[in-house]
């Protein structure tokens, strides 16, 4: 099979509404993963024994659960208890959910890493366990844990393809419909290669200026 140059042109359009799916998917499921990541983050630290207990032993069971199945039993196993998503919700909560369980130890570990002598000082000055938390150190904690919550964005990215499964039409997707339809795989799947590549080169490098930056912040 050798390359058709009017063929890859003529399939870029379908191609790039399949990449914009992709990176709806990427970035909603990086936003749910931030804020229920440092959800659990907050609870495994402050929360009395028995929810702390039971966050734990979530975040456990997702981490150690692949992310494959995690969607099948989001997107086939919940609607026959009533709940019922579209391809796209279903592949943004599974994605954000089985981030979260990562992103939930990258703020522990900055959090961790401010000083005990912060908390103490804030407490002298009266204010409240979750007053510390926000207006102390999470500031505190936050820009030196950036590049790391980067690495993450990076790897939802990369596991976007996986939503195929469960039908969204994101660009693997796309790709591979359009392969069917017109029998050539070659040019379609080449270019999701190279797209993916270059983002994520783009990416790393970003990712790796903010880690620049937050070093310089600290």
């Amino acid at each position: 099979m050798t390359w058709d140059w009017s063929y890859t042109w003529q399939i870029v359009p379908a191609l790039l509404r399949g990449l914009v799916v992709t990176l709806e998917a990427t970035f909603l499921g990086f936003a749910f993963a931030l804020v229920v990541g440092l959800l659990w983050a907050m609870i495994r630290r402050g929360a009395p024994g028995l929810l702390r207990t039971a966050v734990v032993w979530f975040v456990e069971f997702i981490r150690s659960t692949p992310l494959l199945v995690q969607l099948f039993f989001i997107y086939y196993v919940l609607p026959q208890w009533g709940l019922v998503l579209s391809p796209l919700v279903a592949g943004v909560l599974g994605l954000g959910l089985h981030y979260s369980a990562y992103t939930a130890e990258v703020y522990r570990s900055g959090i961790d890493a401010v000083p005990k002598g912060q908390w103490d000082a804030a407490t002298a000055l009266g204010f409240g366990r979750l007053e510390t938390l926000w207006r102390i150190v999470l500031p505190q904690a936050i820009p030196p844990i950036i590049p790391a919550l980067g690495n993450r964005l990076i790897a939802i990215f990369k596991d976007s393809p996986l939503l195929a499964v469960i039908t969204v039409t994101e660009l693997l997707q796309q790709a591979k419909l359009l392969g069917a339809e017109n029998f050539r795989y070659l040019e379609p799947l080449t270019l999701v290669g190279v797209i993916f590549l270059i983002l994520s080169l783009i990416s790393s490098r970003f990712v790796r200026w903010m880690e620049v930056w937050s070093e310089q912040a600290v």
